[in-house]
This record gives C-alpha cells, structure tokens and sequence, in this order.
C-alpha cells in the first residue's frame, strides 16, 4: 500500500476550509464511501478517489434534541445525492419542523475558537 501524504480526516477538513463537502469513491466498488477512510470498507482496496459532493441531499431520519439548558435542536441523517449518508443538522427552522423526504442544501458552519468546521444543511428552496 502506497504512503498517502495527508490523512483521510485532514483532506476532508481540507475540503470544508474551502466551502465543499468532500467524500471519496471507490472505483471497484462503484459506490460512495463516507466517512473518510483508508481503506474501501466494500472492496478491502485503498484505490479510493475524492470527490466534492454538489451538497444537495434529502433527510433520512431526524430527532429533536431538548437540552437540559438551552434550546431544542434536530439532529438528522441526510442521505447526499451523491450516494452517500452523514449526520449533520438541519438549520434556520424550527428543529419540530425538519421532515423526513425534506430536500436539503450543505453550507459550512464554522464555530470558531479550536472547533473544526463542520458540515449542516438547510432547506432547500420551494422544498
């Protein structure tokens, strides 16, 4: 196996910097691979290619979350047209609001401080 110059997790950082969500593809097998890895959990190979995702994708599954202090919020699987699926959040509605079958668009959120960028959907235009 060849030495890669910069971990799974650091290129898909890399790509959020940007604004881009960022999976990998695995030519043997013909499909998405998320979570960035080293190796293609569906061939065994490490023949994996990235890819930036065009950020549209539609809610799976979603819950709302009611903190012991603050406010509610939603946590949902999104599944990206792309083939793929992430946990992420659904934002600017109402955490009550977020459907499953809703059409959602990536953006960053960028928290400051020492966190990472992270990536979280919106609802998508007319949806």
């Amino acid at each position: 196996m060849e030495r890669m110059a910069d971990s799974p997790l650091a290129v898909y950082q890399a790509h959020l910097e940007k604004g881009e969500l960022a999976y990998q593809w695995s030519p043997g097998a013909g499909k998405a691979v998320f979570y960035p890895r080293v190796i293609c959990p569906f061939t065994g190979s490490d023949r994996l290619e990235w890819r930036v995702s065009a950020g549209l994708g539609t809610v799976y599954a979603t819950t709302v979350v009611h903190p012991r202090e603050g406010v509610s919020y939603n946590v949902a699987l999104i599944d990206c047209d792309e083939g793929f699926r992430l946990m992420s959040r659904v934002e600017d509605i109402r955490p009550e609001a977020v459907k499953i079958g809703m059409r959602v668009r990536f953006r960053v959120h960028r928290p400051g401080g020492d966190e990472p960028p992270h990536p979280v959907f919106t609802p998508l235009e007319g949806a």
